[in-house]
């Protein structure tokens, strides 16, 4: 069902889009931006022309006529009937060959395809670069398309997403691409968490292993995985994951064994073998095989980050903190976005049939939504790549011991701003070089000599006497004492830092394990941030708590706006304490609709196995991104796929069919319901190949 508003951005006249994006394309480095579709616009009776432009993920870009005839759908708009268009200009970015390709129709008239290269020279357009255009496109609709994501392309407006397979003879043509073009898949580079692109961790890899998690199907990725592992073994890795999602795991574990007798420090086989004898139960056998993988891959962040999660397993705590600390980061780098100009003038039309108040979030008044300046400053939201996986470990230790063993375990394998200063007093004690100091038992891993990592987070906060936390007050607003079951810390020597930064109240009360200097190590300065984010998320949670148990009791209500019940949402769910995620996220809803909130609702929901609730969650998030031009989502396309195999197509179906929504939204929940029972039933299962 294809929406019949189409959103229209007009450009200032002097600044022409097309022309900004020609000087962008050297700038770009990966997938590159979506689409950009440029409209020339006359009025009937006048003969002054204007640029609107709008973006698209999601359309075939296999050939010059699938993107003219796009641009043909935009020429007869029931909204704008004063005006006509009179040509329109379809621009899809390359990234094998690094070319902007475009297709100019004139109306009525001609149509004309070439392509841009990054010094803005015009090119012809080659059968080849349509089959890479093709494929860029796939990729980046199934990795552009949900808003929720919180990268650049979430903050583009008026961007249109399609689904770019929705049929069995699309998904070969996709597959086919992929195949033929597979070994370039390196040069599309890859997740912030790889540092170097590789054949089995890239772009093209992430999605097409994000396309068969999403639809389920699993026969397809191992046919496409078992014909290039024939071509290069280093695929198995690859294919043994495709065999674990589709419940394959024997096939798996004896591919994964004979493919670690032929390649013995592949390091992707080996972090494939690490996870699934940790997730069942084998932590003994995965931390044997995740150290050889960081041997393999020292510079790489997941094979540290996997050794972290083992230790965490086997709740070896101070192991766990080192290898963390061990870890090399990276700077986060976001998605390709176009960098273009404000727009002169914003339409974004609502067809009719997207009228429903149950998913109108478009609430109060700006001045009613103002967040509280502590909420808003909680950076632990803000982390991406690296920083936030690390941030998830760290919380994942907090949860299962606590704050203040934490700290206590902290205490013992770094060393703590007080040892330092006597290390400094001592005879000679100022020359010793700390930064190499560190534990060389047989289960510890060597430093990666990433020793100055990239710092991100806040600066050091001082909280010595919990009233100031970068520099303004916690809760000024707040009646508790902001002292209240506050958790308290200790002060750590960074790396890379002369002088020690504090971190919030307490050092170590006993003074002890001073001698034990030689034998510890100094954080690093974005571990001793993650400590200090950390702490902030606990104070404002453990305040929020006694609050909301305090109002209570006095039988009065807990009045929060709805992006700060947002943010206290995202905030326990981060800390690990779903149900009260759940809470602010139904505080949030009840006040006005907010797809961020209704998608945690929507995860409680397929944690109990509450279909019918899930699938009316479902319905309303379909809604909510149709009415914003969006008719594909692969988070709303695998919920719907997993509560079909949970409930059965047919009840499903029934459910649909009874939920007093508009029309149009039950045939767009249809599409996605019908598009997962199909998939399933033509051969979707592993156990079909």
């Amino acid at each position: 069902m294809v929406h019949t508003a189409v959103p229209e951005l007009y450009e200032d006249d002097s600044h022409t889009v097309v022309e900004i994006r020609t000087e962008s394309l050297q700038t770009l480095r990966e997938l590159g931006p979506p689409d950009l579709v440029h409209l020339i616009k006359q009025p009937v009776k006048s003969t002054k022309q204007t640029g609107v432009y709008h973006h698209v993920c999601g359309i075939d870009a296999s050939s010059s006529a699938s993107l003219a005839a796009y641009i043909n759908t935009l020429v007869h708009q029931p909204h704008d009937k004063q005006n006509k268009v009179i040509s329109g200009l379809y621009c899809c970015y390359n990234a094998f060959s690094r070319v902007d390709m475009r297709v100019q129709v004139q109306i009525p008239g001609t149509v004309e395809s070439y392509c841009v290269d990054e010094r803005g020279n015009k090119l012809e357009a080659t059968e080849e670069h349509w089959l890479e255009t093709y494929l860029c496109s796939v990729l980046r609709a199934y990795s552009y398309a949900d808003n929720g994501s919180g990268d650049s392309i979430k903050r583009i407006i008026g961007v249109r997403r399609f689904n770019p397979v929705t049929s069995t003879e699309q998904e070969h043509k996709f597959l086919d691409a992929a195949e033929k073009l597979f070994f370039s898949g390196w040069q599309l580079g890859s997740d912030p968490e790889i540092q170097v692109p590789n054949l089995v961790s890239n772009h093209l890899t992430s999605g097409l292993l994000h396309y068969i998690k999403t639809t389920g199907r699993y026969a397809s990725g191992i046919n496409l995985f078992e014909k290039l592992r024939n071509r290069d073994p280093e695929i198995a890795s690859l294919l043994a994951k495709v065999y674990m999602a589709g419940d394959e795991e024997v096939k798996a574990v004896q591919l994964l064994h004979e493919a670690v007798e032929e390649l013995p420090m592949d390091y992707s086989l080996l972090d494939c073998q690490a996870e699934f004898c940790n997730r069942k139960g084998r932590s003994d056998l995965a931390l044997e095989i995740a150290k050889r993988s960081v041997v393999s891959a020292p510079s790489e962040f997941g094979t540290w980050a996997r050794l972290a999660e083992i230790y965490v397993t086997m709740e070896q705590w101070d192991m766990a903190l080192l290898t963390l600390n061990s870890c090399p980061m990276f700077t986060y780098q976001d998605k390709d976005a176009p960098r273009l100009p404000e727009p002169s003038r914003i339409s974004l039309p609502l067809a009719p049939e997207t009228l429903c108040d149950e998913i109108d979030d478009s609430g109060a008044a700006p001045e009613a939504d103002a967040v509280h300046p502590t909420l808003r400053r909680l950076a632990a939201g803000n982390y991406k790549g690296t920083f936030h996986k690390a941030y998830i470990l760290l919380t994942e230790v907090t949860k299962k011991i606590g704050w203040d063993h934490l700290l206590k375990i902290r205490s013992q394998v770094f060393v703590m701003e007080e040892e330092y200063r006597n290390e400094k007093q001592m005879p000679g004690g100022g020359s010793r070089n700390a930064s190499t100091t560190a534990l060389r038992g047989s289960d510890t891993p060597q430093p990666n000599g990433h020793g100055d990592a990239v710092e991100e987070g806040p600066p050091s906060s001082s909280g010595t006497d919990g009233t100031e936390v970068n520099g303004e007050p916690p809760l000024a607003s707040s009646h508790l004492d902001p002292d209240v079951s506050k958790p308290s810390s200790s002060v750590t020597v960074r790396s890379g830092a002369e002088t020690p930064q504090p971190l919030p109240p307490n050092s170590d009360p006993a003074h002890q394990a001073y001698t034990q200097f030689h034998h510890k190590r100094l954080c690093e300065r974005w571990l001793d941030n993650l400590f200090m984010v950390l702490y902030e998320d606990l104070r404002i949670y453990t305040i929020w708590r006694t609050e909301a148990s305090q109002y209570r009791q006095q039988q009065l209500a807990y009045k929060k706006n709805p992006e700060e019940w947002e943010i206290l949402g995202e905030l326990a769910e981060r800390l690990h304490h779903p149900d009260e995620a759940v809470e602010a996220w139904q505080n949030c809803l009840g006040i006005r609709f907010s797809p961020k909130a209704m998608r945690g609702v929507l995860g409680l929901y397929e944690r109990k196995g509450d279909g019918r609730n899930c699938l009316g969650a479902l319905i309303r998030l379909v809604a909510w991104q149709y009415r914003w031009y969006s008719e594909f989502s692969p988070d709303l396309l695998y919920a719907t796929r997993k509560l079909i195999e949970d409930e059965g197509a047919v009840k499903v179906r029934s459910i649909v069919q009874a939920t007093s929504l508009p029309q149009h939204i039950l045939d767009l929940t249809h599409q996605y319901t019908s598009l997962c029972a199909a998939f399933r039933s033509d051969g979707a299962g592993a156990g079909d190949a």
